[in-house]
């Protein structure tokens, strides 16, 4: 099924098909110039820079200096450091494949996954599997909706509606929070998120996973699958799940828990002012509450969300998962998640 297969540039990455046709939200304050209605002759496409789909629609480019004025004693030096060498290696990968900060989906699209928390002036892009569910609960917290991040369930965190996401603003309240807000982002090992997903989502009972994306999945991807398996969904296996998430043609569509990041958080368009690593969650995350000037008493929680008697989802756990894959399959998965690799610096597997 992956015959001629040829690795993807970067600017695939950057500038997907699919961007150019996003059917999202009516557009009444007109911030994207150019239709995404109907694609253009291929011919006329191809003749355009990926740039040229929108007109006159531009980000804020600064990227704000950390405000450090809540930090105290010097023992945040070497995550300073840290966080300095991150932001700078996201920043200079960016401007090597995207010299112009200009839109290349809707804006309503660009923020619809980032969290708004007014007290403290943070916005929070959601990357699942990274540590989601405990950071709505500090920012909970800190919007005074909840006295501890320990007693909230997860049915709560999100499923209650209580944090505004950033597309619920008028225009100008977007741009407002844009360009005053401290702006931040955890990701993962991308492997890592994969797998993390697939075994929250397949490998336990599920009441819309099995039954939305496990049923489409076997029938699609599983020869001689027995009725029981057609009419519950449940029971995906690993190499199914993959040839679903590599398939051009799939049977169902896309899912936040395994998208890329590049197309949850749009990391070139939008300059996050700090960028946190579920490998070093913790200490990421306490770093950034002094930040922002958070109670002394918050701490990041440092319980699993759900599914705690499981092992968490290691590089070990990962390599039993991939051993299930073929060498084309490993490599065509890897490609999937390139630009995830390269934004954040993370080493490829060996596939």
């Amino acid at each position: 099924p992956y015959q001629d297969y040829q690795p993807p540039s970067v600017n695939h990455f950057l500038f997907p098909k699919s961007t150019r046709h996003w059917r999202g939200r009516a557009d009444p304050l007109g911030v994207v110039g150019a239709s995404l209605e109907s694609p253009e002759p291929e011919q006329q496409r191809m003749s355009q820079s990926p740039l040229s789909w929108f007109r006159g629609v531009y980000l804020p480019p600064a990227l704000h200096p950390l405000n450090k004025t809540f930090l105290k004693g010097g023992e945040w030096e070497a995550m300073d450091s840290t966080q300095e060498k991150r932001r700078a290696f996201l920043q200079d990968f960016c401007k090597k494949h995207n010299t112009r900060k200009m839109l290349q989906t809707h804006l309503v699209h660009l923020v619809s996954r980032i969290y708004v928390e007014d007290r403290h002036k943070v916005l929070y892009c959601e990357v699942p599997k990274a540590g989601c569910s405990n950071w709505k609960r500090v920012l909970m917290v800190l919007s005074g909706l909840a006295a501890s991040a320990n007693n909230i369930s997860h049915d709560d965190v999100h499923y209650g509606k209580h944090l505004r996401r950033l597309d619920s603003f008028d225009l100008k309240g977007i741009y407002v929070r844009l360009n005053a807000y401290t702006k931040f982002i955890f990701v993962r090992d991308p492997m890592e998120r994969l797998v993390s997903a697939f075994r929250d989502k397949f490998e336990h009972p599920n009441s819309y996973y099995h039954p939305v994306f496990g049923k489409a999945i076997i029938k699609k991807y599983r020869h001689n699958a027995d009725e029981e398996a057609l009419k519950t969904g449940s029971g995906v296996k690993f190499k199914e799940f993959i040839q679903y998430l590599l398939d051009s043609h799939r049977p169902v569509g896309m899912d936040i828990h395994w998208e890329q990041v590049s197309k949850l958080c749009y990391p070139c368009l939008i300059n996050y002012d700090f960028i946190g690593k579920f490998e070093t969650l913790e200490e990421d995350a306490n770093y950034f509450l002094q930040l922002v000037g958070a109670p002394a008493d918050l701490k990041f929680p440092k319980f699993k969300d759900r599914h705690s008697s499981d092992e968490r989802t290691s590089a070990e756990v990962v390599r039993q998962y991939l051993k299930e894959l073929s060498k084309e399959e490993r490599q065509l998965t890897y490609d999937f998640y390139y630009l995830d690799y390269l934004m954040f610096n993370y080493t490829s597997p060996l596939v």
